[in-house]
Protein backbone atom coordinates (compact mmCIF):
# COMPACT_ATOMS: atom_id res chain seq x y z
CA UNK A 1 0.00 0.00 0.00
CA UNK A 2 1.36 3.42 -0.94
CA UNK A 3 0.56 6.93 0.22
CA UNK A 4 -2.07 7.54 -2.45
CA UNK A 5 -3.92 4.38 -1.49
CA UNK A 6 -3.92 5.44 2.15
CA UNK A 7 -5.24 8.90 1.27
CA UNK A 8 -8.03 7.23 -0.74
CA UNK A 9 -9.06 5.21 2.32
CA UNK A 10 -9.11 8.33 4.49
CA UNK A 11 -11.08 10.26 1.87
CA UNK A 12 -13.61 7.42 1.76
CA UNK A 13 -13.98 7.62 5.54
CA UNK A 14 -14.50 11.37 5.39
CA UNK A 15 -17.11 11.07 2.64
CA UNK A 16 -18.94 8.24 4.40
CA UNK A 17 -18.17 5.58 1.77
CA UNK A 18 -16.19 3.60 4.35
CA UNK A 19 -16.73 3.32 8.08
CA UNK A 20 -13.96 3.35 10.67
CA UNK A 21 -14.03 -0.42 11.14
CA UNK A 22 -13.63 -1.00 7.41
CA UNK A 23 -10.73 1.44 7.23
CA UNK A 24 -9.10 -0.25 10.19
CA UNK A 25 -9.26 -3.63 8.44
CA UNK A 26 -7.65 -2.13 5.34
CA UNK A 27 -4.73 -0.47 7.11
CA UNK A 28 -4.16 -2.56 10.26
CA UNK A 29 -1.37 -4.61 8.70
CA UNK A 30 -0.14 -1.91 6.36
CA UNK A 31 3.30 -1.40 7.99
CA UNK A 32 3.84 -5.17 7.72
CA UNK A 33 2.67 -5.58 4.13
CA UNK A 34 5.09 -8.40 3.37
CA UNK A 35 5.10 -11.08 0.70
CA UNK A 36 7.10 -14.26 1.11
CA UNK A 37 8.80 -15.88 -1.86
CA UNK A 38 11.30 -18.72 -1.75
CA UNK A 39 14.43 -16.56 -1.58
CA UNK A 40 13.17 -13.20 -0.27
CA UNK A 41 10.63 -11.40 1.90
CA UNK A 42 9.26 -8.55 -0.20
CA UNK A 43 8.33 -5.39 1.71
CA UNK A 44 5.39 -3.62 0.02
CA UNK A 45 4.96 -1.06 2.80
CA UNK A 46 8.33 0.65 2.57
CA UNK A 47 7.23 3.40 0.21
CA UNK A 48 4.63 4.59 2.71
CA UNK A 49 7.08 4.50 5.62
CA UNK A 50 10.17 5.91 3.92
CA UNK A 51 9.13 7.60 0.67
CA UNK A 52 10.68 5.01 -1.65
CA UNK A 53 9.81 1.39 -2.22
CA UNK A 54 12.22 -1.39 -1.38
CA UNK A 55 15.50 -1.00 -3.27
CA UNK A 56 17.01 -4.20 -4.64
CA UNK A 57 20.77 -4.61 -4.22
CA UNK A 58 21.70 -6.61 -7.29
CA UNK A 59 25.39 -7.38 -6.90
CA UNK A 60 25.11 -10.58 -4.86
CA UNK A 61 21.82 -11.88 -6.28
CA UNK A 62 21.20 -14.02 -9.37
CA UNK A 63 19.43 -12.48 -12.33
CA UNK A 64 16.49 -14.81 -11.68
CA UNK A 65 16.20 -13.61 -8.08
CA UNK A 66 16.43 -9.96 -9.12
CA UNK A 67 13.73 -10.31 -11.77
CA UNK A 68 11.50 -12.26 -9.38
CA UNK A 69 11.76 -9.67 -6.60
CA UNK A 70 11.29 -6.77 -9.01
CA UNK A 71 8.22 -8.44 -10.51
CA UNK A 72 6.57 -8.66 -7.08
CA UNK A 73 7.46 -5.08 -6.16
CA UNK A 74 6.43 -3.62 -9.51
CA UNK A 75 2.75 -4.45 -9.00
CA UNK A 76 2.38 -1.18 -7.09
CA UNK A 77 3.26 0.78 -10.27
CA UNK A 78 5.66 2.87 -8.18
CA UNK A 79 9.33 3.19 -9.24
CA UNK A 80 11.48 0.22 -8.19
CA UNK A 81 15.24 0.84 -8.13
CA UNK A 82 17.76 -1.98 -8.59
CA UNK A 83 21.45 -1.18 -7.98
CA UNK A 84 24.93 -2.60 -8.69
CA UNK A 85 24.07 -4.65 -11.76
CA UNK A 86 26.34 -6.56 -14.10
CA UNK A 87 25.76 -6.34 -17.87
CA UNK A 88 24.13 -9.77 -17.82
CA UNK A 89 21.67 -8.80 -15.08
CA UNK A 90 20.93 -5.48 -16.81
CA UNK A 91 20.04 -7.35 -20.02
CA UNK A 92 17.74 -9.71 -18.13
CA UNK A 93 15.89 -6.78 -16.57
CA UNK A 94 15.57 -4.95 -19.89
CA UNK A 95 14.10 -8.07 -21.45
CA UNK A 96 11.59 -8.61 -18.64
CA UNK A 97 10.72 -4.91 -18.16
CA UNK A 98 11.03 -3.33 -21.62
CA UNK A 99 9.59 -0.03 -20.37
CA UNK A 100 12.15 0.19 -17.56
CA UNK A 101 15.10 2.57 -17.54
CA UNK A 102 18.65 1.25 -17.38
CA UNK A 103 21.74 3.30 -16.61
CA UNK A 104 24.95 1.61 -17.65
CA UNK A 105 27.09 4.29 -15.98
CA UNK A 106 25.56 3.86 -12.51
CA UNK A 107 24.78 0.15 -13.10
CA UNK A 108 21.18 0.70 -12.03
CA UNK A 109 17.78 -0.17 -13.47
CA UNK A 110 14.42 1.40 -12.62
CA UNK A 111 11.14 -0.43 -13.09
CA UNK A 112 8.12 1.89 -13.56
CA UNK A 113 10.40 4.91 -14.07
CA UNK A 114 9.14 8.47 -13.77
CA UNK A 115 10.68 11.51 -15.50
CA UNK A 116 13.52 13.20 -13.60
CA UNK A 117 12.91 16.62 -12.09
CA UNK A 118 15.27 19.58 -12.27
CA UNK A 119 15.31 22.82 -10.32
CA UNK A 120 13.09 24.45 -12.95
CA UNK A 121 10.17 22.74 -11.17
CA UNK A 122 10.42 25.41 -8.43
CA UNK A 123 10.54 22.89 -5.60
CA UNK A 124 13.27 21.86 -3.14
CA UNK A 125 16.15 20.19 -4.95
CA UNK A 126 19.33 18.26 -4.22
CA UNK A 127 22.68 19.31 -5.65
CA UNK A 128 24.88 16.35 -6.58
CA UNK A 129 28.52 17.40 -6.85
CA UNK A 130 31.55 15.45 -8.08
CA UNK A 131 35.18 16.36 -7.55
CA UNK A 132 36.25 14.69 -10.79
CA UNK A 133 34.88 13.02 -13.90
CA UNK A 134 35.94 9.64 -12.52
CA UNK A 135 33.41 10.08 -9.68
CA UNK A 136 30.44 10.36 -12.06
CA UNK A 137 29.29 6.70 -11.78
CA UNK A 138 28.62 7.25 -8.07
CA UNK A 139 26.88 10.54 -8.82
CA UNK A 140 24.69 8.79 -11.38
CA UNK A 141 23.64 6.27 -8.74
CA UNK A 142 22.68 9.17 -6.48
CA UNK A 143 20.74 10.80 -9.32
CA UNK A 144 18.80 7.58 -9.94
CA UNK A 145 17.75 7.54 -6.28
CA UNK A 146 16.42 11.09 -6.65
CA UNK A 147 14.54 10.08 -9.81
CA UNK A 148 12.95 7.09 -8.10
CA UNK A 149 11.90 9.21 -5.12
CA UNK A 150 10.48 11.97 -7.30
CA UNK A 151 12.90 14.53 -5.89
CA UNK A 152 14.33 17.32 -8.04
CA UNK A 153 18.11 17.48 -8.47
CA UNK A 154 20.94 19.15 -10.35
CA UNK A 155 24.41 17.80 -11.09
CA UNK A 156 27.71 19.68 -10.94
CA UNK A 157 30.53 17.57 -12.31
CA UNK A 158 34.29 17.96 -12.06
CA UNK A 159 34.58 20.94 -9.69
CA UNK A 160 37.25 19.52 -7.36
CA UNK A 161 39.87 21.33 -5.33
CA UNK A 162 42.53 21.11 -8.03
CA UNK A 163 40.68 24.13 -9.46
CA UNK A 164 38.84 25.62 -6.51
CA UNK A 165 37.57 28.53 -8.62
CA UNK A 166 35.12 26.00 -10.10
CA UNK A 167 33.50 25.70 -6.68
CA UNK A 168 33.17 29.46 -6.31
CA UNK A 169 31.38 29.91 -9.63
CA UNK A 170 28.68 27.44 -8.53
CA UNK A 171 28.01 28.84 -5.06
CA UNK A 172 24.47 30.01 -5.84
CA UNK A 173 23.33 26.65 -7.21
CA UNK A 174 24.67 24.87 -4.12
CA UNK A 175 23.40 27.36 -1.55
CA UNK A 176 19.90 27.31 -3.01
CA UNK A 177 19.68 23.51 -2.75
CA UNK A 178 17.87 21.82 0.13
CA UNK A 179 20.79 19.42 0.61
CA UNK A 180 24.00 18.42 -1.15
CA UNK A 181 25.60 15.11 -2.05
CA UNK A 182 29.34 15.76 -2.47
CA UNK A 183 31.40 12.96 -4.01
CA UNK A 184 35.20 12.84 -4.10
CA UNK A 185 38.08 10.42 -4.37
CA UNK A 186 41.83 11.09 -4.14
CA UNK A 187 42.30 12.93 -0.80
CA UNK A 188 38.56 13.58 -0.42
CA UNK A 189 38.92 17.30 0.30
CA UNK A 190 35.94 18.69 -1.61
CA UNK A 191 33.25 18.17 1.10
CA UNK A 192 35.37 20.12 3.58
CA UNK A 193 35.72 23.03 1.17
CA UNK A 194 32.01 23.11 0.40
CA UNK A 195 31.16 22.55 4.07
CA UNK A 196 32.96 25.77 4.94
CA UNK A 197 31.01 27.74 2.35
CA UNK A 198 27.48 26.34 2.16
CA UNK A 199 24.88 26.39 4.95
CA UNK A 200 22.82 23.38 3.80
CA UNK A 201 23.17 19.72 4.95
CA UNK A 202 26.04 17.95 3.19
CA UNK A 203 26.24 14.21 2.66
CA UNK A 204 29.78 13.31 1.65
CA UNK A 205 30.70 10.21 -0.34
CA UNK A 206 34.32 9.01 -0.56
CA UNK A 207 35.15 7.06 -3.70
CA UNK A 208 37.86 4.55 -4.50
CA UNK A 209 39.23 6.82 -7.25
CA UNK A 210 42.93 7.51 -6.76
CA UNK A 211 46.45 6.15 -6.77
CA UNK A 212 47.85 3.60 -4.32
CA UNK A 213 47.86 5.80 -1.22
CA UNK A 214 44.14 6.34 -1.69
CA UNK A 215 43.81 2.73 -0.44
CA UNK A 216 40.64 2.12 -2.49
CA UNK A 217 38.79 4.99 -0.85
CA UNK A 218 39.98 4.62 2.73
CA UNK A 219 42.11 7.78 2.54
CA UNK A 220 39.18 9.84 1.25
CA UNK A 221 36.90 8.29 3.88
CA UNK A 222 39.24 9.16 6.78
CA UNK A 223 39.80 12.65 5.38
CA UNK A 224 36.06 13.32 5.28
CA UNK A 225 35.54 11.86 8.75
CA UNK A 226 38.30 14.16 10.01
CA UNK A 227 36.86 17.27 8.34
CA UNK A 228 36.93 20.45 10.39
CA UNK A 229 33.97 21.82 8.39
CA UNK A 230 30.78 21.55 10.47
CA UNK A 231 27.69 19.73 9.29
CA UNK A 232 29.30 17.20 6.96
CA UNK A 233 27.80 13.70 7.28
CA UNK A 234 29.99 10.99 5.76
CA UNK A 235 28.68 7.90 3.95
CA UNK A 236 30.41 4.63 3.11
CA UNK A 237 32.87 4.33 0.23
CA UNK A 238 31.11 4.62 -3.16
CA UNK A 239 27.72 4.82 -1.39
CA UNK A 240 25.98 7.27 -3.70
CA UNK A 241 22.73 5.48 -2.94
CA UNK A 242 22.99 6.09 0.81
CA UNK A 243 23.88 9.76 0.45
CA UNK A 244 21.07 10.50 -1.99
CA UNK A 245 18.55 8.62 0.15
CA UNK A 246 19.53 10.73 3.17
CA UNK A 247 19.35 13.94 1.13
CA UNK A 248 15.92 12.97 -0.24
CA UNK A 249 14.68 12.53 3.32
CA UNK A 250 15.66 16.14 3.98
CA UNK A 251 13.67 17.26 0.93
CA UNK A 252 10.65 15.15 1.86
CA UNK A 253 10.71 16.56 5.39
CA UNK A 254 10.69 20.08 3.94
CA UNK A 255 7.73 19.20 1.72
CA UNK A 256 5.78 17.80 4.65
CA UNK A 257 6.56 20.87 6.76
CA UNK A 258 5.49 23.16 3.92
CA UNK A 259 2.11 21.55 3.28
CA UNK A 260 1.44 20.60 6.90
CA UNK A 261 0.52 16.95 6.27
CA UNK A 262 2.08 13.73 4.90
Amino acid sequence: MNGEQLRKILDDVRSGKLDAAGAFEKIRYMPFDLEEIVYATVDHGRDLRLGLGEVVYGESKTKEQIVGIAEKLSKSKDPILITRLSDEKMKALKKHFPKGRGNSVSRTFTVNPIPPKGRENDEPYICIVTAGTSDIPIAEEAADVCCAMGVAFVKLNDIGVSGVHRVMRNIDVMENAAALVVIAGMEGALPSVIGGLISKPIFAVPTDVGYGANFKGVTALLSMLSSCAPGVAVMNINAGFSAAYAACRVVNALKVSHRGNP
